[in-house]
């Protein structure tokens, strides 16, 4: 329902306009945010542009220099009240997210929502421990080195829709920590936690134009972002091609960038594996209809356990329950929009014209709008579509090898790096696939698994740079290096 430019949603009442400068401003054009659940239309967006990027980039400029001053501790209180402020908020934020882009209620209330507070918390912790900097002798040249690390200025940030408010926090948390400003680009598909954020900054007192928000079009407000000559840093999680079209941009003014983008991971089963924990993984992969970079979508099972683990994984997938996320007992929620689903079931289609076998699911579920059957195929060639591409939807493939090396070059052959799963009781294999496949992140029979301390990014087409830890300093500082020589100060401080 929408009423004097808000949106409710159960008792949870969202603005739909951009925040500037410590206020909402409004745009002449909208456009429509629709929930995947049902299709009911739940308001009218902002649709910013040129205008409201340069008023949202001169606001945190303005707010810079004093947010800047404040160092590390000075910084905390404000970010420790924003993560009380945001964990406070947690029902509310499952509620918003789910209507928004269709992710199951159960997880957002327990798991995923809970880990953008502690993403602002652990973040603001870190940088008082870690912006110190190190300090060395170069014994050599009787000197002494000091890093410092400085704020760089305004930080864009764009994330995506599977999991906007958790994954913008894992921005925000840094980006902030380290000093900069921040303008915040939502997804078009799910813009509503990302506005309730807004709410949060102000609840918390952050300074006016420390934090700015401009909901629009990718091709519009998200150009006008990344192309504008003050901004310092981008951070930047999407799809391949719109990475290329943002780093294009980018490079007109330098601007530093940091791309997730997503990946085509195996998982890998070895014959000594356990296979109860592997099967209970493999399944776990439709998780969020399928809609998470990190999927091991490829599953390689040794082809001595594929038979057996091949029909059980049949039957568990068969157990999945497609339907309305809001209810606990589902598995499979929606996709989030018309235009995913038939991106999604165009895989599906050419993947059957190609020759792969459909073991289960393969097209649109019984239940219309935008449910998905999960769907798994087998017979599938390596250098097929299918076999290189990310679906991001509810579709694996099964695959086999014989030889540890033929796991490693099946896992390998694609352009994308983000993540890989191993299962095998035998720890020398584990460390030698885990150092041959191509990712930025391998779990050994576990999965999904992250610490915020951990570097995370991929290699090949999976992205550029690392988030996490001080990683994300790294990024978000402008970092100097201070030398002098001992005992050259007339009145030396130590």
């Amino acid at each position: 329902m929408v009423e004097d430019r808000v949106i409710t949603i159960g008792e949870v009442q969202i603005s739909p306009d951009h925040y500037i400068g410590g206020r909402r401003v409004s745009s002449e054009r909208t456009f429509t945010d629709i929930s995947p659940i049902d299709g009911r239309v739940l308001g009218e967006i902002a649709a910013g542009s040129k205008r409201e990027v340069d008023l949202a980039v001169a606001a945190a400029l303005e707010a810079f220099p004093v947010w800047a001053a404040l160092g590390p501790r000075g910084r905390l209180p404000y970010l420790e009240r924003l993560a009380e402020v945001i964990e406070a908020r947690v029902p509310d934020l499952a509620l918003v997210e789910t209507t928004d882009n269709g992710s199951l209620y159960e997880a957002s209330l327990l798991r995923v929502m809970k880990r953008g507070g502690h993403n602002i918390h652990w973040f603001a912790e870190f940088a008082v421990e870690k912006l110190r900097g190190d300090e060395w002798d170069t014994h050599h040249r009787n000197a002494h080195n000091r890093v410092v690390y400085h704020p760089s200025g305004v930080a864009a940030l764009i994330t995506p829709w599977n999991a906007p408010f958790m994954l913008s926090t894992w921005k925000v948390g840094p980006a902030l920590a380290a000093g900069n400003t921040v303008v915040l680009k939502p997804p078009e598909w799910a813009p509503l936690t990302c506005s309730l954020l807004a709410d949060f900054v102000e609840e918390a007192g952050l300074p006016p134009g420390v934090f700015n928000v401009v909901q629009g079009i990718g091709e519009e407000a998200g150009e006008a972002l990344v192309k504008h000559p003050d901004v310092a840093r981008l951070s930047f999680t999407g799809s391949v091609p719109t990475a290329k079209t943002v780093g294009r941009n980018a490079a007109e003014n330098l601007t530093p960038v940091s791309f997730e983008l997503g990946g085509k991971s195996p998982l890998i089963v070895f014959e000594d594996a356990d296979l109860d924990l592997a099967l209970e993984n493999m399944i776990e992969q439709y998780d969020n209809s399928g809609q998470v970079c990190l999927s091991g979508t490829r599953i390689l099972l040794h082809a001595s356990i594929a038979d057996d683990l091949l029909a059980r994984m049949t039957a568990g997938v068969a157990e999945l329950q497609v339907g309305d996320p809001m209810e606990f007992d589902t598995d499979v929620g929606p996709l989030i929009h018309p235009e995913h689903l038939e991106r999604v079931n165009g895989f599906v289609q050419r993947a059957l014209k190609d020759g792969a076998s459909l073991v289960y699911g393969g097209g649109p579920h019984e239940l219309g709008g935008l449910y998905y059957q999960p769907t798994l195929f087998v017979d599938v060639d390596e250098d097929s579509e299918l076999f290189q591409e990310e679906v991001f939807g509810p579709v694996l493939l099964i695959d086999t090898f014989e030889t540890e090396e033929e796991a490693v070059r099946k896992a390998n052959h694609t352009r994308f790096g983000l993540a890989a799963v191993v299962f095998t009781r035998d720890e020398a294999r584990a460390a030698r696939v885990a150092e041959a496949v191509s990712a930025g992140l391998v779990w050994v029979n576990c999965f999904y698994v992250r610490d915020l301390a951990q570097p995370f990014g991929g290699t090949k087409q999976s992205g550029i740079g690392r988030e996490g830890g001080l990683w994300s300093f790294d990024f978000f500082s402008d970092i100097k290096v201070i030398t002098h020589r001992h005992d050259s100060f007339a009145n030396p401080t130590r």
